[in-house]
């Protein structure tokens, strides 16, 4: 039988989801693995919005145990009284495997929720993710929006734990006395990730719920970035047939000059994959007024504007 959580930890939990979506009569899915940290968000949940939840596995079938996982996983579900299903990718995992399950995983969730018509999926990212992803992004020389870390809130992808500690959700596990799942890749120095994780731990001096408040000022300073990048393009950007005039991009500052010339690509070339370094580059080329191309786009610096437009198609010889 599963001990009762601590009172104060279900109120913290309430009080964390309710800053991110009025939780009240709405149905909420969370995406469970069986570890410690998603574990302990499947209780939270359950115990402050327990018949408004239903639970998921991904299941990638990277290892040998992942179905008896999901399958225990279905069986804590139970025991709560909560639905669980175990969704199975149709396509096998191929190249990065972290970064393809990663994106094939959100894929599925939201492929789920529409299915049973849920407001929000939660993930169980916490402070000492969050610091994870912070020096990684900052070690690999990420921008403002990388440095941003993982959002509180994405679409209905919902985060509610990102100010608590690891060690605070394996406690709150190790109280309920269910056995949580040890995945043997969290410990495989391959990964930057597990890298970076280790040093985080030899290190008394860093402080992942302060890096985590870092992260979510840079979230908001991020999005106020967007919201003026997006009112500049409605205000300076025309379209002319196939060709977008971005005005007077020289008399805004450099990091919105970059958003606007993102948001230009992306106009005529919705399948454009964002590469941070070729966009810097030709921003840099028009400032000086340049001409380059990018995917399958030309832009040139005309007077005091720069334009973009469908690259000519290439000769046949």
């Amino acid at each position: 039988m599963q001990n009762a959580l601590p009172e104060a930890a279900v109120e913290r939990f309430r009080d964390d989801l309710q800053k991110l979506i009025p939780a009240s009569g709405v149905k909420l899915g969370i995406a469970v693995s069986g570890g410690p940290d998603s574990l302990a968000l499947l209780l939270l949940c359950n115990a402050t919005f327990g018949g408004q939840c239903v639970a998921a596995t991904v299941d990638h079938q990277l290892r040998s145990e992942s179905a008896a996982e999901a399958n225990y996983v279905g069986e804590v579900c139970r025991s709560l009284g909560l639905p669980h299903t175990a969704i199975v990718p149709n396509v096998p995992i191929t190249g990065s495997i972290q970064s393809a399950a990663r994106k094939a995983r959100y894929t599925l969730l939201e492929r789920w929720a529409d299915e049973n018509d849920l407001a929000a999926i939660l993930t169980a990212h916490h402070a000492d993710d969050q610091a994870e992803t912070l020096l990684m992004r900052l070690n690999r020389g990420a921008g403002t929006s990388g440095l941003a870390g993982v959002r509180s809130t994405n679409g209905r992808i919902l985060r509610p734990l990102l100010h608590w500690r690891r060690q605070e959700l394996s406690e709150i596990v190790r109280h309920s006395g269910i056995k949580p799942i040890s995945d043997p890749s969290n410990d495989d120095e391959r990964f930057d990730r597990v890298r970076i994780r280790k040093a985080i731990s030899m290190s008394d001096w860093l402080d992942p719920v302060a890096m985590a408040h870092s992260a979510a000022a840079l979230s908001e300073g991020d999005n106020a970035l967007g919201w003026m990048a997006d009112r500049l393009f409605a205000e300076r950007v025309q379209r002319t047939a196939e060709t977008l005039v971005l005005a007077e991009p020289l008399s805004l500052p450099l990091e919105l000059q970059r958003r606007l010339v993102i948001r230009c690509i992306r106009a005529l070339d919705e399948n454009w994959q964002d590469n941070g370094p070729d966009v810097q580059r030709l921003a840099q080329t028009l400032r000086t007024g340049g001409k380059a191309s990018i995917g399958r786009l030309t832009a040139r610096a005309v007077r005091e504007s720069w334009e973009f437009a469908p690259a000519p198609p290439r000769r046949k010889n």
